[in-house]
């Protein structure tokens, strides 16, 4: 396109809208001078004017600026480049490579692949339109057209996936597999004409187009070799942003490797990496069936899941002898109820060695199929989750709670003479506190202190009253207690009623019974959450080696870690004796006898008793550790500090509670030949587990758990004290005075 300059000056805005035609003079110079804009409307026809400051305006919302620079001689191509601001410049390449506008012999302005352009844009200046050009440029005559046509994916070549004549595959699968693979890399879409085992023919897609192929099989090998082949495309390319080849497996195949090394890669990541490499847009429900597809194939089906878990459970109770794992169906079609687990090695560290403190919890399953993952955890010497056993249960109700506890008993009462007093932690929903009352009818039965404290800042939204909150329940004693409440109540009546609706025995240090040693949250889910929430998204076999494998090395690493400590007492209580010994220095000590001693501090004066390990500030009682008061008194008769502790806070007993080893399981593939001659493990083959009936809903499931207690209870009405009208407060009333 020789002889047609096209010159503007600095900062002409280019917009245009749909049908829009622009023809220019044939063989002329446009010459534009500065800060000239072109306004074209959308459905009607406008004069051009372009004289000096006269406005150009096109199209969408955004303006499309065209910016050429000082050079005066553009010739054959122009740039052209989107960036934030859709800026084209002739005096930078292109972002993306190919995307270029080339005015061609015919006169035409044509662009290459992936621009996101509207059908029929063009932009046209009929030589009967002012343009403020020099008539000495005769631009009378002749016509220059400018037209985008809608092809966004241009064929091109790529000698990677060149195809000829004799060109040979191993078998049917990998000849159709090359040839899909093949129209996608050189932006053409294959219409299968033939396919058997045979043969396979197939042509290009766009109509009129002569390009085809032919293979077919040689005798006597599963080899298919490439007979004819029309290699000339007569087409230009796909006129979509999709491909037809573009399926689901080879979504599949293309993310693989990818997903073998991050299985949590996500689909929007595979659409991103698809489009960047391939040049191709995907629904995003193709590059999750794809990943859905491959991770089938790496940890099997749900499906599959649900109908080993009779041989599973065989498998933990022949590699971890003494081990608990007990799988039930509804008797009526076998679907999948109930699966209760609990390794030898747990339950040998909990009643041996932990303290006799333990949190319930449960978080859901995000898998394809509803449940629930019920847990009961310990708490060791340390400080450390401890876990004790697992349950997945269909759905979450009182019946099944009532099972959990009641397996849960049992397997501490056949591993035990003497069955431990129990403090147990929970949101003390209905199902919970009947299923412990008719199990562990001596437990002490507290609030996990989150969630009270969750549903009293959604009641209240106030951070202020939330500490409040949080300080009444750590305080040692009644006194301590009440004044937190007192303060509650001058901030907000109704949040001090709330609270006083439910016992402090349940929930406050100072009046609750049992022993929690400072522990006033479960909080096992949220402790739990780096590995437990993606843990519940695979198939339920894969979930529970998932929890088992992270048990196992749990107890490996801190087995580990202990034997190094030269301590008497853990680390944890280590630093809290030495907190207390710094503290005794400065109190004054007077003996009552051989056990009672009056200790005199700034805050004033407690009594303690050595023989009963009691303090009047009730910190040696709950904590399990000699307070402050008592470490005074022990040092006064040169007694041992660490001979007054729990022995659950001894580094000896902590080596106990991990002294026994979760054993691994093999893989599924070996099981059959693992358990030949075992009549149980036969049994187990024979029982057919079904999957559950409720698939998990679609759509984005909630953030936050519902607290039990909040279920089914009316949500408070609020009052205005200026108005005297509910549904408002004081501080948002707008009723006028």
């Amino acid at each position: 396109m020789a002889n047609h300059d096209l010159i503007l000056g600095q900062s002409h805005n280019l917009a245009l809208r749909q049908n829009q035609p622009l023809v220019l003079g044939h063989d002329h110079n446009l010459g534009l001078t500065q800060n000239h804009d072109l306004e074209l409307g959308q459905t009607h026809e406008r004069h051009l004017g372009l004289g000096q400051d006269h406005d150009l305006g096109l199209g969408h919302s955004h303006d499309h600026e065209l910016d050429l620079g000082q050079r005066h001689d553009q010739e054959e191509d122009v740039g052209h480049s989107y960036g934030h601001d859709n800026e084209l410049a002739n005096d930078r390449k292109p972002d993306h490579g190919d995307n270029e506008l080339v005015l061609s012999e015919h006169n035409e302005l044509t662009v290459s692949e992936n621009q996101e352009l509207d059908d029929s844009l063009a932009l046209a200046v009929d030589d009967s339109q002012e343009m403020g050009i020099d008539p000495a440029r005769d631009l009378q005559h002749s016509q220059m057209v400018v037209s985008l046509p809608p092809v966004l994916q241009v064929r091109n070549s790529n000698p990677t996936y060149e195809l000829a004549v004799g060109q040979e595959f191993p078998d049917v699968k990998s000849c159709r597999r090359a040839l899909r693979d093949a129209a996608i890399a050189l932006h053409f879409e294959m219409q299968t004409i033939k396919s058997d085992k045979t043969r396979f023919t197939a042509k290009c897609a766009s109509e009129g187009c002569p390009w085809r192929i032919h293979a077919a099989k040689l005798p006597g090998v599963p080899t298919f070799t490439i007979r004819t082949i029309h290699e000339t495309h007569t087409c230009g390319g796909i006129a979509h942003l999709g491909h037809q080849q573009a399926s689901v497996q080879w979504v599949a195949n293309t993310v693989e490797q990818r997903l073998r090394e991050n299985p949590n890669y996500k689909p929007k990541e595979i659409l991103e990496e698809i489009h960047r490499v391939h040049g191709i847009t995907l629904s995003y429900k193709q590059a999750w069936r794809g990943k859905e597809r491959i991770m089938a194939a790496m940890r099997g089906s749900f499906e599959e899941g649900y109908r080993l878990l009779p041989q599973y459970c065989e498998q933990i109770k022949r590699t971890n002898p003494g081990s608990i794992a007990s799988v039930y169906g509804n008797p009526t079609d076998n679907c999948f109820q109930r699966l209760f687990i609990s390794f030898q090695a747990s339950i040998y560290g909990f009643l041996n060695a932990c303290r006799p403190l333990l949190g319930l919890d449960r978080t859901y399953l995000k898998s394809k199929y509803l449940g629930t993952l019920l847990l009961a955890t310990g708490f060791d010497g340390d400080g450390a989750l401890f876990p004790l056993a697992f349950g997945v249960v269909d759905e979450e109700n009182d019946e099944n709670w009532m099972w959990f506890l009641s397996e849960l008993h049992n397997l501490l009462e056949i591993n035990t003479e003497n069955m431990p007093r129990l403090t147990i932690l929970s949101d003390r929903q209905k199902g919970v506190v009947d299923g412990v009352e008719a199990n562990f009818p001596t437990a002490f039965h507290g609030f996990c202190m989150r969630h009270l404290s969750e549903s009293f800042r959604k009641e209240f939204n106030n951070t202020m009253l939330v500490n409040l909150l949080w300080e009444a329940a750590h305080a040692l004693t009644v006194i301590e207690f009440e004044a937190k409440i007192l303060e509650i109540e001058e901030i907000s009546q109704d949040a001090a009623y709330w609270i006083r609706r439910i016992p402090p025995r349940l929930w406050a240090t100072a009046y609750f019974e049992g022993t929690r040693f400072g522990h006033l949250t479960a909080n096992i889910v949220e402790s739990l959450n780096s590995w437990i929430l993606e843990a519940s998204g695979l198939p339920i076999i894969q979930m529970m080696e998932c929890i088992r494998r992270q048990l196992m090395t749990w107890f490996n690493e801190r087995r580990e870690t202990s034997m190094q400590w030269t301590s008497i007492l853990v680390p944890s209580a280590e630093r809290r004796v030495a907190e207390a010994l710094e503290y005794a220095r400065t109190y004054q000590v007077l003996r009552a006898n051989e056990a009672e001693f009056e200790v005199i501090s700034r805050e004033g004066t407690n009594i303690v008793d050595i023989r009963n390990r009691c303090c009047l500030c009730r910190g040696w009682q709950l904590y399990g550790l000699p307070c402050a008061h008592a470490v005074a008194a022990l040092l006064s008769c040169r007694q041992n500090v660490h001979r007054f502790t729990e022995s659950c806070f001894t580094v000896a007993t902590y080596r106990k509670a991990y002294s026994q080893t979760i054993h691994p399981i093999p893989d599924k593939s070996l099981w059959k030949e693992l358990s030949e001659g075992d009549p149980n493990a036969n049994k187990a083959v024979q029982v057919v587990i079904h999957p559950p009936k409720s698939l998990k809903p679609p759509g984005r499931p909630r953030k936050k758990r519902v607290r039990a207690e909040d279920r089914g209870r009316e949500k408070r009405v609020v009052h205005c004290s200026r108005c005297n009208q509910t549904g408002h407060f004081r501080t948002t009333c707008a009723a006028p005075i």
